[in-house]
């Protein structure tokens, strides 16, 4: 059974859109609108949330009344996540559909651990990906209108994966299979090459770019041929993840006044994410997101690549793919989902799933819109929807 069999009571809760998550197995419906339908003609679902904040007559639809849900990516993960999700309708099924998947007990992992076993890349992403899902049911049963009025959606790295669930673009167990495919390829790239990602804090004046071009003649210097050393994130302005060779990173730390770097700090990973040193991974993962069945996102997704929404289905499999190799454009999704004209409200936000870094960072996109900033992570029983200010 797929995500839209087992959330059927949470999502279908969205008023504008019956039965979009009624799709049978065959691809038929049991509810009163037919999703292909729904996606065509000048009525389709994107202009619909366009609309969102642009009809002042709606108090449903005005810009205070709107949400954003942002799902976080590997390193968000922390022993005992989903423990207080447990009592939401869907979520142990959840649970125990990956154990189908994955081959061992995923909420075991969660809620006891080892840390060391969690944070490992072939079970931290499967992890994160499946817990971040299940905080829509705690966030569907505190606030159902923030499920109703969402109008944009996006996941850093792995949680790409499930923002495309929650929109409906992609099945939820077709995805986790994706993700263990991906989680695991990563993890075999990481350990062929001694390689990690240094989180870099910089002056305005700080040249990124040159910075890793001198980092990689340093490693040409010491016989390393090809080394890798590039911007694999932009998280804020002046804030970036540096990813390549152990010897690339190590120097640029050496170095880091000389660039204007006024932290830097080497991030608990095994491998340099997002960037070429990933290549090995690619084709696993083209072979399984060839097999899957993409629809357009019903919520518009932005892409991790270009920092814009996914417009086709056709697009969402090549920019997967693509976002491998690729730095993830955080800062510039930002950007694009909050950019508003001066004296316009912000959304709700919220970031569903362990840790709070993607608060931490729109904190330091945009203040405004942090203020609107909520996180469902699912770790306490008795945790409530506390505003981060």
């Amino acid at each position: 059974m797929g995500f839209r069999g087992l959330c059927r009571s949470l999502l279908c809760r969205r008023g504008a859109l019956p039965g979009v998550w009624q799709r049978g197995a065959a691809g038929g419906t049991e509810g009163p609108l037919e999703v292909s339908k729904l996606l065509e003609g000048p009525q389709d679902v994107s202009k619909i949330l366009e609309e969102a904040e642009s009809e002042p007559n709606s108090a449903r639809r005005s810009p205070s009344n709107s949400t954003v849900i942002l799902f976080p990516g590997q390193g968000s993960q922390q022993v005992g996540m989903a423990r207080g999700l447990l009592k939401y309708p869907n979520v142990r099924t959840m649970f125990s559909a990956a154990h189908k998947v994955l081959g061992y007990d995923l909420l075991e992992l969660c809620l006891r651990g080892p840390e060391e076993v969690l944070s490992k890349t072939v079970h931290c992403q499967p992890a994160v990906f499946v817990t971040s899902l299940a905080a829509t049911e705690k966030l569907s049963h505190d606030d159902p209108a923030a499920i109703d009025n969402c109008v944009a959606v996006a996941g850093f790295s792995v949680g790409e994966f499930a923002a495309l669930v929650f929109s409906g673009a992609l099945d939820f167990t077709e995805a986790l299979c994706a993700v263990k495919v991906r989680a695991e390829a990563m993890q075999r790239a990481s350990d062929a090459v001694p390689s990690g990602m240094l989180s870099v804090i910089g002056r305005p004046q700080a040249n990124y770019n040159s910075a890793c071009a001198e980092a990689r003649e340093h490693c040409k210097s010491l016989g390393l041929e090809n080394a890798v050393c590039d911007v694999a994130n932009y998280l804020f302005p002046d804030g970036r993840v540096i990813a390549g060779h152990v010897e690339a990173l190590q120097f640029l730390q050496k170095n880091s006044r000389k660039y204007h770097f006024l932290r830097t700090k080497m991030l608990p990973v095994s491998g340099a994410f997002h960037t070429r040193l990933m290549e090995p991974a690619v084709e696993p993962l083209r072979k399984t997101l060839k097999a899957l069945d993409f629809k357009r996102p019903y919520v518009p997704v932005y892409s991790n690549v270009d920092g814009k929404r996914y417009k086709h289905a056709s697009a969402i499999h090549h920019l997967l793919l693509k976002q491998l190799v690729s730095p993830v454009k955080w800062e510039q999704t930002m950007h694009a989902i909050y950019e508003r004209r001066k004296g316009n409200d912000f959304p709700r936000t919220y970031e569903l799933g362990a840790g709070r870094q993607l608060g931490s960072i729109l904190k330091g996109c945009n203040l405004k819109a942090w203020r609107f900033y909520r996180n469902i992570d699912g770790l306490t029983e008795d945790e409530s929807l506390e505003t981060e200010l």
